[in-house]
């Protein structure tokens, strides 16, 4: 039985519980002060040692996302939930709707520090089509991705439209946002922001090669 919380200790826990659901793993320190506009990681470090000692959530000491919920927990930590830390998700087909990082898209992790690439990376998209050949982006690859919705024209971005994920150059005048391939045998896609919902879901900040380990930064 856990004991009362502050509001302030509810709204900590309420968007663990809705960043786990909806992401398949809990936000770090840096997340959740973003989120809920504390000054400092260490604001929420003290937040998520009370929930702790409350026993709302139980901490996992020297890991970034080293958060639990009991009233969730039924076995021990998997294998793959152990991966959580020691490396970048590889993300592969994305369902229509759903969150880039859900886990159902969650290949594996890659065994490389999010601060390889900068801005630092938080996850890598398996690259489907060769849309993007002449800049060196290949079927198969592994595109690093930075994530932010604050793009610049001429950034390579991964944009979802509709449906569809797709990773372009990004150009925007006015209201009208151009997605551009870099090779010929592909058409530009033309988004009109007035009537046309368009995310971004991030920006590349670098290239594995086929997947293979063989990071371009």
């Amino acid at each position: 039985m856990t004991r009362s919380l502050t509001p302030r200790q509810q709204n900590v826990y309420d968007f663990i519980v809705k960043t786990m659901n909806e992401l398949g793993y809990p936000p770090t320190r840096a997340e959740i002060a973003r989120a809920l506009g504390f000054r400092s990681p260490n604001a929420a470090e003290e937040h998520l040692r009370a929930l702790d000692r409350k026993g709302a959530i139980r901490m996992i000491p020297g890991t970034s996302r080293g958060i639990r919920l009991p009233a969730q927990e039924t076995e021990p930590a998997t294998a793959a939930e152990a991966e959580l830390d020691s490396g970048l998700p590889i993300v592969g087909e994305v369902a229509a709707g759903s969150p880039i990082l859900a886990a159902a898209h969650i290949d594996r992790y890659c065994p490389l520090s999010p601060d390889f690439f900068s801005p630092r990376a938080d996850y890598l998209l398996r690259v489907r089509g060769l849309s993007m050949r002449d800049v060196g982006i290949f079927e198969g690859d592994l595109l690093a991705v930075h994530r932010t919705d604050r793009v610049r024209d001429g950034q390579i971005v991964v944009a979802r439209l509709e449906d569809d994920v797709t990773v372009k150059r990004f150009r925007r005048e006015g209201h009208r946002v151009t997605l551009l391939p870099e090779n010929a045998d592909f058409a530009p896609i033309e988004v009109d922001l007035r009537h046309d919902h368009l995310e971004i879901e991030g920006v590349g900040v670098g290239v594995i090669r086929g997947g293979n380990g063989q990071a371009l930064g």
